[in-house]
């Protein structure tokens, strides 16, 4: 009996294949009528992906039983330090040291005392054009949870 594969690895070969047949994550998002990011976190291996769902993107990609089966288990979160080396997270990492404090200010202010949820949370990706150079747009939505004794 074989081993279920790694979800991380499966999310390596769902996007290798991804590349091959020339489908964006856009289009595999509105394949299985999910938002952009979570849909990329959950076929990168961070979510676990249901049934159903994991069968349309296997069937569309043509990946095997094993790479499903995989795509459904429930994840291990963790971060990889050497992801930092990454010129891209380096920078999402960069915005939060530097912008950080501020965020938890406005959090306090505008709130109270509390936190904003990363687990009942949402987060969209968008492109704004600029003429002064394209603009990443990354927009954090997450539920207030306040501290209470």
């Amino acid at each position: 009996m074989q081993p279920i594969m790694d979800k991380y690895e499966a999310g390596k070969l769902v996007d290798a294949q991804r590349i091959r047949k020339g489908k964006t994550w856009a289009e595999l998002a509105a394949l299985i009528d999910r938002p952009l990011v979570w849909s990329t976190s959950a076929l990168l291996g961070s979510f676990p992906v249901p049934e159903e769902l994991a069968d349309k993107v296997c069937a569309e990609l043509e990946l095997g039983e094993d790479v499903r089966e995989a795509l459904m288990q429930q994840p291990t979160r963790a971060f990889d330090a050497a992801l930092l080396d990454d010129p891209t997270i380096y920078r999402f990492m960069e915005a939060i040291k530097v912008h950080g404090p501020a965020l938890k200010a406005l959090v306090h202010e505008e709130f109270g005392d509390g936190i904003m949820s990363a687990i009942n949370f949402q987060m969209d990706f968008d492109r704004r054009e600029d003429p002064a150079g394209d603009r990443v747009v990354v927009t954090f939505d997450g539920k207030f949870l306040d501290y209470h004794w």
